[in-house]
């Protein structure tokens, strides 16, 4: 008898379940922390100026007490500066996560689709060939280098029975790469004025733009992060495999036809502006993905806000520790990038999406 009011007395109690674990907010810290990070773009630089005149240059650019040349300053140069670093790190952030996503390569960043070596092309020919002189028209001929690069390696690696594997399109993306780099510079070297203006595009910078050319660049981002933040649900299927991916309801051609034409549109968009910028798509996902884990919901949206905040310290960082010369937004990222994405590997976390 005892032991039967035991047994019921077990049956009866309550089931503990175990407490969820917290999430670390990434989102969250990392909207102010951009925010912050847009406020000391504005105030530092070969000048620094106050927080309220910056407020106020923005907001009532015609109080009397406002400096003109502080006006030019933020309005005209650092505004723009501001703007296409928060644009180009969120379009190679992305692109970069699910790039790594659909090729299941930990290594992979948004060059791997030949994207880059097709907007740098793209420029040189529009340069040296047809003369164009204004960024504003070579922008067009640099993105459609990039969407016709990328168009390129999917048709290659689509290719046989099995179709875009993400080993197909590795090597497809590296071959077309390897071809497209060589023209570019047997080209640009027969040309010294598409040699220069290569050579000032391909340092990747974030200066000397107007807002209007990001006003024209604007749709291809918006379309690419659409694409890219719809995927996230189908990458998570994805990551369980192939055939976890099928029975779940995912048309996995469709799905990396998505992919990819989201990567083409952002680093497109972004690498046609500001130049080839490295680290940033490679190494944003990995420090995402160690805060909020693998589920690319999460990912995605961390990787949109987390890559700003990685290309606007640099950019602030590049214009501070050489006054009053400046260090090109690339090269801070490369020296940040490096060790960091070194550590990484020496950890063998890499493979572990």
């Amino acid at each position: 008898m005892a032991s039967h009011k035991a047994t019921a007395s077990r049956r009866a109690a309550p089931a503990v379940t175990p407490r969820p674990r917290r999430r670390f907010p990434l989102v969250g810290v990392a909207a102010c922390a951009l925010a912050v990070l847009c406020l000391l773009s504005l105030m530092l630089g070969s000048r620094a100026i106050p927080v309220d005149q910056v407020v106020r240059a923005l907001l009532d650019p015609d109080h009397p007490g406002l400096d003109a040349q502080v006006e030019a300053i933020v309005r005209g140069t650092r505004f723009t500066r501001t703007l296409v670093a928060v644009l180009a790190g969120a379009a190679l952030g992305l692109a970069g996560a699910v790039m790594q996503s659909l090729t299941r390569n930990p290594l992979a960043d948004p060059g791997l689709l030949g994207v880059s070596a097709g907007a740098a092309f793209g420029t040189v020919v529009a340069v040296g060939a047809l003369g164009v002189a204004t960024l504003r028209i070579s922008l067009w001929f640099a993105f459609a280098g990039a969407a016709l690069a990328g168009v390129t390696v999917y048709l290659l690696g689509s290719r046989g029975r099995a179709g875009a594997t993400p080993v197909k399109l590795a090597l497809a993306g590296v071959a077309t790469t390897a071809l497209l780099d060589s023209l570019t510079s047997g080209f640009a070297l027969t040309d010294p004025e598409a040699l220069d203006r290569y050579r000032y595009w391909s340092s990747g910078s974030v200066t000397g733009h107007e807002t209007g050319t990001l006003l024209e660049i604007l749709p291809f981002l918006a379309a690419g992060t659409i694409l890219a933040l719809s995927t996230a649900g189908a990458l998570n299927g994805m990551a369980l495999g192939d055939d976890a991916a099928i029975a779940l309801g995912h048309r996995l051609a469709w799905v990396r036809i998505r992919v990819a034409l989201a990567v083409t549109l952002l680093t497109g968009a972004a690498v046609a502006v500001t130049g080839p910028i490295v680290f940033v798509g490679l190494v944003v996902p990995h420090l995402v993905r160690m805060a909020v884990g693998p589920d690319h919901r999460r990912l995605l949206t961390g990787s949109l806000l987390v890559a700003p905040c990685l290309l606007l310290a640099a950019d602030i960082l590049g214009r501070i520790v050489a006054r009053p010369a400046e260090i090109d937004v690339s090269l801070v990222c490369a020296l940040l990038g490096a060790p960091f994405f070194i550590a990484l590997v020496r950890r063998r976390r890499l493979a572990e999406l």
